[in-house]
């Protein structure tokens, strides 16, 4: 009947907190209780909890519903929510996504556009992303399928360094494609963007029209040492 009732309240527009029960909104006869430092206080009547709870300043939050008696904890909820939230944003920085990248060549690219498409190829590894590389054949050039894999394999050993050939090139209708996979992960390459990042922001406020200036007055007493003293003139 409650599951029913809940269900038809959903539908009607309402929403089920999935946040815990703290204090009064704690309905329970008992609950077995955790101290602020993680100590356990054992099974006491919640009237008990609650008194505690005011003794210390805090709040009392159930954090195992199901148990029977529920376990409930003392802690500023507050200060758990703004820590809980500031890890959760955390973790989603630091989450990586494998990112799959795309180049396109043509079996015969003129030399700058290679170097200019390898440079690509080299940006997108050291990033920690795969890379498809997509070798595109028009007219005659598919009767000469020979021409894109050793372009590949040069690909692949210019960059060697960064990455590996982790699909190795084979034909697919009109193209051939080679898929290569770096080296360093997605997580080690972001980790290295973001000190990268901080070491240049640090550089450029290191130098300040502050330390300028200080630099200034350094260089001005041992000027003054070094000029000469003026002779009092002759009356």
């Amino acid at each position: 009947m409650a599951v029913r009732q809940a269900v038809a309240w959903c539908y009607r527009g309402g929403s089920i907190s999935a946040e815990p029960r703290i204090n009064d909104r704690i309905r329970v006869p008992e609950v077995r209780l955790v101290g602020p430092s993680g100590e356990q206080v054992g099974i006491v009547p919640l009237a008990k909890a609650l008194e505690l709870a005011q003794e210390y300043d805090l709040d009392l939050v159930e954090v195992a519903a199901t148990a029977r008696p529920p376990v409930c904890k003392l802690m500023d909820y507050g200060k758990f929510k703004y820590e809980s939230a500031m890890k959760a944003r955390e973790a989603r920085k630091n989450q990586a996504h494998t990112v799959i990248k795309e180049m396109k060549l043509r079996p015969k690219i003129d030399p700058h556009d290679y170097d200019t498409k390898k440079g690509h190829v080299v940006r997108f590894l050291k990033q920690g992303d795969k890379v498809k590389i997509t070798i595109m054949f028009r007219g005659r050039e598919q009767s000469r399928p020979e021409l894109g894999f050793r372009l590949l394999q040069r690909l692949a050993s210019d960059v060697e360094d960064l990455g590996f050939i982790e699909s190795n090139p084979k034909q697919d209708g009109r193209n051939m494609i080679m898929v290569l996979g770096p080296h360093k992960k997605k997580t080690e390459a972001m980790a290295e963007a973001r000190e990268a990042q901080a070491a240049r922001k640090a550089e450029r406020q290191g130098v300040t029209p502050d330390a300028e200036s200080e630099g200034d007055t350094a260089e001005a007493p041992a000027a003054a040492a070094e000029a000469p003293a003026e002779t009092p003139s002759e009356a």
